[in-house]
């Protein structure tokens, strides 16, 4: 039977278990760490104490909420052996179908133990959602490994999907070629006429890379061209663009593809 949820039913009607439903539908069945507080930072305190910070998390669509830093306790290791534990939030409904999350310290072997899988969208009433592996080198705490991913807000979905275009003056021509970017990568095509003749051995342009196309990681090549000439265009993250090759006079394609790092253009 249908059963309004975010509706006034003059009584008490909206459950956990519906709510639950609702995230795991929006945000998937995989369990996330959200991006806000610590993220639940992990800090190793002594040689058997870690403190997780606050966080928020959903797991299988239930929300957890770490309002407080806590101290969990890591069994001691043993000299000449190696153990990995894990420190997992654990979901458990119990008696009258009380639920509770808390964070747990699994012990294992050189091996990571074993935890509870099977969901409770499933009808699982024990699960864990695994933070962070602890590694113990005989009675020393390594260094901890996190095992959630974040999710991002839906703030950088919209960045992630956004277009911006601009044209790009091409070194040796008079021709502009269609310079876009969608989130954070950068795409450069389009035909163009070369006027000169010469070879160049990485040699600096006049023309830059206008701000909000440039490349994160030096010597990218941003313009491959090609057809009756070699051209390559190496950019930097300060615009600088950089030329190897002989553009021939010729009439050439362009096409190159990177990632920046700039804030997004302005409209």
């Amino acid at each position: 039977m249908a059963e309004l949820v975010t509706g006034h039913a003059g009584k008490a009607h909206a459950t956990a278990e519906q709510a639950a439903g609702l995230n795991a539908g929006i945000l998937g069945l995989d369990d996330y760490v959200l991006n806000v507080h610590d993220k639940l930072k992990i800090t190793v305190v002594s040689a058997n104490k870690v403190t997780i910070g606050t966080g928020e998390l959903v797991m299988q669509g239930r929300h957890v909420s770490q309002g407080t830093p806590e101290d969990l306790i890591v069994t001691n290791g043993s000299q000449g052996q190696k153990r990995n534990d894990l420190i997992v939030c654990r979901y458990a409904k119990g008696s009258q179908n009380i639920e509770s999350a808390k964070l747990v310290v699994v012990r294992g072997t050189p091996t990571d133990p074993a935890v509870n899988t099977t969901s409770p969208l499933d009808g699982g009433t024990t699960y864990d959602m695994p933070l962070y592996r602890i590694p113990l080198d005989g009675i020393t705490i390594g260094t901890p490994v996190a095992l959630f991913n974040v999710l991002k807000p839906m703030s950088d979905v919209w960045d992630s999907l956004t277009q911006r275009s601009t044209t790009w003056r091409v070194p040796y021509s008079s021709d502009s070629i269609l310079l876009t970017r969608i989130g954070d990568i950068c795409f450069m095509g389009g035909n163009v006429k070369f006027n000169s003749s010469g070879q160049n051995n990485y040699t600096k342009a006049q023309e830059k890379l206008p701000e909000g196309y440039r490349p994160v990681i030096v010597n990218t090549p941003v313009a491959v061209f090609g057809g009756e000439t070699t051209f390559i265009c190496y950019g930097d993250a300060n615009g600088t663009v950089t030329m190897l090759g002989n553009p021939n006079s010729a009439y050439a394609g362009c096409t190159g593809v990177w990632r920046t790092a700039d804030p997004m253009p302005a409209a």
